[in-house]
């Protein structure tokens, strides 16, 4: 399973762990993955979702996960998430 937010497109990051005699090695810097259930009112079902911590923010923020399918941009988004969001944006066509 990759470290890698499905929502925000978060990854890990590489750097050095330096030591007190400046010593670098090299060390990963990973995101905080929570594994989640979001509603989406427009299919009106739950989804199961491997999200960091800021992208539940950013969720709860822009006012739920169809809101912030509609404002994400598609090359962020994981392909799982992509289908979803072309669900949501065909129902809201259907709706309106």
């Amino acid at each position: 399973m990759a470290w890698r937010c499905e929502l925000t497109g978060k990854t890990r990051q590489i750097g050095n762990r330096v030591s007190h005699s400046n010593r670098k090695t090299k060390r990963r810097f990973l995101p905080n993955l929570l594994n989640v259930t979001l509603l989406s009112d427009a299919l009106g079902r739950s989804v199961r979702l491997r999200i960091s911590a800021n992208a539940l923010k950013s969720v709860d923020h822009r006012g739920g996960l169809d809101a912030f399918l509609l404002k994400a941009k598609d090359a962020e988004l994981s392909p799982r998430v992509l289908e979803l969001k072309r669900q949501v944006v065909k129902k809201r066509l259907a709706v309106a």
